[in-house]
């Protein structure tokens, strides 16, 4: 299998321009398919030190498959044939050992270190960028630190290397009868480390929704020793050390290692699709159902126009996707219950034998090719994004009124039109996680400064609404200024000091989460 360059996953499963190009006319009227660039590779600025020469290559496809994520930007990069941000070289340590040794002379030899998982980053969190005082930069590749440690099956905790891709640690997991349930939509090229140092939103729509849930203890290499913390179910023993680590995007480390909670395969399923005439409606329905005490794994709105995209309705209806899983438990009570406060707030219920529904499976297979849809839409010179947040539900509708007017003006203004939809991914007692995608026409050669545009006016309306810069695509560059806006001063300053005492020379990933001068000062 041969990974895309400049596009999502395995070259063999891309989406071709054809299969979607009658779909975005009946959007957007005509549109011409384009082929990408080859790929345009500058030189090294420095050599493969010899301490690291065991694990490191410097040859220009490898520096240009780590030269950034895969975000739009990152990708109609990639697509004109631009890895001018290729690191210098590329270094797979295979142990904790390499990884102090790869900092030493990191900070020896001026280099900035770029932690790297699965490179999915949407934020610009992989991309090597080296403060104008280093000579260049170094992409941290972890995907040899990908076992299996141990397992505690009475306890339920798995101890696994953090550059596992998320197959393979299902894979091993379930071969002792076990899953962790972490589903993003990333999970085929995403890693567990990436999970971590992201805050990454995964499978469940409540209680559990993002890693942190998941994670018991982490270990995480950083250029002055290691930060380890223990493994125990809870511990009121002062503020929590998981929390440095959770979210810090390779800032303050290299993530090794973490214990997480593992559970068995469900096999207690019970699943149905809720029709509502009124998005409104419907998001009183998931209120309901989430302020109840209800726990489904899958809780997702779409509105009208998200179910039409993704073929899940065609007749202007909002659709609700239920589903509650247990290795234990049947579920069919909890959806009854579910499905009676929806029928009250107006949803009509059709209920699913299985999450195998016609309806669920319509949506999944949607959501999964999503990445490699946008490829074909880059291909066609569509301009196609999304971006995400988490408000409380009172903040909701003007925060949505706000988002869907600030961007759909946009796109009048920056395409001449386009289409902006919204499904709600993730919901807590107090609140929604609201997911946004917009698309409209790209201008050859401009479409970097169009989305530009789009995503100033998105972020924008999202936090003057009451809602966060992002609820689970993590900060990177690109939003780090809607986040400095978010920070207590105080916090910041307090990030900023363990930065300065555990990278002193600034080594690691500069310029994500905090300002890239050395020491982050």
């Amino acid at each position: 299998m041969t990974r895309n360059l400049w596009g999502w996953g395995e070259e063999s499963s891309a989406v071709s321009a054809d299969q979607v190009r009658s779909r975005v006319e009946s959007f957007l009227g005509p549109v011409e398919p384009r082929e990408p660039e080859p790929p345009r590779v500058p030189s090294p600025r420095v050599e493969v030190p010899g301490e690291l020469a065991g694990f490191s290559r410097a040859e220009p496809l490898e520096r240009a498959a780590h030269a950034m994520g895969k975000s739009y930007v990152d990708r109609v990069r990639g697509f004109r044939g631009d890895f001018a941000s290729a690191p210098d070289l590329v270094s797979r340590p295979r142990s904790e050992e390499d990884i102090l040794r790869l900092l030493e002379v990191a900070e020896r030899e001026r280099l900035a270190v770029v932690p790297y998982g699965g490179g999915t980053s949407v934020v610009g969190g992989v991309e090597p960028a080296p403060r104008p005082d280093q000579r260049g930069a170094l992409s941290l590749d972890l995907g040899h630190l990908d076992a299996l440690l141990e397992l505690d099956d009475v306890s339920r905790l798995a101890r696994l290397g953090a550059g596992i891709l998320g197959p393979a640690l299902e894979r091993r997991l379930g071969e002792r009868g076990f899953t962790l349930r972490h589903f993003p939509q990333s999970f085929e090229f995403s890693s567990l480390g990436g999970w971590i140092a992201t805050r990454a939103g995964g499978h469940f729509a409540t209680v559990l929704t993002r890693i942190d849930d998941l994670l018991t203890a982490v270990r995480m290499i950083t250029p002055r020793g290691t930060f380890e913390t223990r493994c125990v179910p809870a511990s009121g023993a002062g503020p929590e050390p998981k929390a440095w680590v959770l979210g810090s995007e390779g800032t303050l480390g290299v993530v090794t290692e973490a214990w997480v909670r593992i559970r068995p395969r469900p096999i207690h399923r019970a699943a149905a699709s809720v029709c509502f005439g009124d998005f409104w409606r419907g998001v009183d329905a998931v209120r309901a159902i989430v302020q109840a005490g209800l726990a489904p794994a899958n809780c997702r709105l779409l509105d009208s126009e998200e179910a039409l995209v993704n073929g899940v309705a065609r007749d202007g209806s909002s659709v609700l996707l239920l589903g509650f899983e247990s290795a234990d438990v049947p579920q069919a009570p909890s959806l009854d219950a579910a499905l009676a406060l929806a029928r009250s707030l107006g949803g009509t219920a059709e209920h699913g034998a299985a999450p195998s529904g016609e309806v669920a499976d319509a949506w999944r297979s949607s959501f999964l090719r999503g990445p490699y849809l946008q490829d074909a839409l880059i291909r066609l010179g569509i301009l196609a994004d999304t971006f995400e947040t988490a408000c409380t539900w009172k903040a909701f509708p003007g925060l949505h009124a706000a988002a869907v007017g600030a961007v759909g003006a946009a796109l009048e203004r920056v395409c001449g039109g386009g289409l902006v939809t919204c499904r709600l991914t993730h919901v807590y007692p107090d609140g929604p996680a609201p997911y946004f995608t917009f698309l409209g026409r790209a201008r050859r050669g401009a479409e970097l400064e169009q989305w530009a545009e789009l995503k100033q006016e998105a972020s924008e309306a999202v936090v003057r609404s009451g809602g966060t810069i992002t609820h689970h695509h993590a900060v990177g560059r690109v939003h780090r200024r809607w986040f400095e806006r978010e920070q207590a001063p105080a916090f910041a300053a307090a990030l900023a000091a363990v930065k300065r005492t555990l990278d002193p020379a600034g080594v690691l990933n500069p310029g994500v989460l905090l300002d890239g001068a050395a020491g982050a000062g």
